[in-house]
């Protein structure tokens, strides 16, 4: 890939995980060029990478468009990232260093201080730093980059977990004991509670997708888009009750 290529990948990739580009959002070679002041060759081969990344999916004779994952491919991504993420926390229990564990603590006051503003963007950063300084700690690059891979395939639909107060302050205290089991060197209860924390995501988005097929607005219309309905409850069933 050109350096050229390569730098747009890096813009369009951020726009996605930062939900600047949601789900289901078209991307249009000649607009993205004309944007980034480029031609669209590097366009067309950032796409290309993007798509093999999973985060972009090309469609013959329709063009690029933002991922859309199906209910059901969400929900196994989630089952692989809290089997990941309780890898990362496992080695990180059984050998994180002081400045680790201190990395972690500060990850997490700035958790708290923004679950207590109400302010679920900022939260949602700081939910994200928390959990690299775990994935840091594990000090395996291989496993880091699965569960960044996997992360950056769900991030968007993470986000808009997090976008809702009521899931956020269960976060926090999830952290607390997630932190104190690594703190105590305790890693198969660890790992046990990354997992759950990663799972909750699926029973707070059963509860969603159930209040979008009763045909209620609590959520605004980007949330629909971003989900394949078919079977989703019965899929969903049970996702955050391991």
């Amino acid at each position: 890939m050109s350096s050229q290529a390569e730098r747009l990948r890096a813009l369009i990739e951020e726009e996605i995980l930062s939900f600047q580009l949601k789900p289901g959002d078209k991307l249009d070679e000649c607009g993205l060029a004309k944007r980034y002041g480029t031609s669209r060759t590097p366009v067309r081969e950032a796409l290309r990478q993007l798509s093999a990344n999973g985060l972009v999916e090309i469609r013959p004779h329709k063009g690029a468009m933002v991922a859309r994952l199906g209910i059901r491919e969400l929900v196994e991504l989630l089952e692989v990232m809290a089997e990941l993420e309780g890898a990362c926390g496992r080695l990180a229990a059984k050998s994180c260093l002081n400045s680790d564990i201190d990395a972690m603590a500060a990850a997490q006051e700035d958790c708290r201080r923004f679950a207590e503003a109400h302010d679920p963007k900022s939260y949602a950063r700081a939910n994200e730093v928390f959990h690299e300084t775990i994935y840091a700690a594990s000090r395996n690059n291989y496993l880091v980059k699965m569960t960044l891979g996997i992360r950056n395939r769900i991030g968007a639909y993470r986000r808009l977990q997090l976008d809702h107060i009521n899931r956020i302050l269960p976060s926090v205290m999830e952290h607390d004991r997630i932190l104190r089991t690594i703190r105590d060197g305790l890693p198969d209860e660890t790992d046990r509670l990354l997992q759950v924390h990663i799972l909750n995501i699926g029973g707070e988005l059963r509860r969603m997708i159930a209040l979008i097929s009763e045909g209620e607005n609590a959520f605004p219309s980007r949330t629909q888009m971003m989900f394949d309905e078919a079977d989703a409850l019965h899929v969903l069933a049970g996702a955050g009750k391991r």
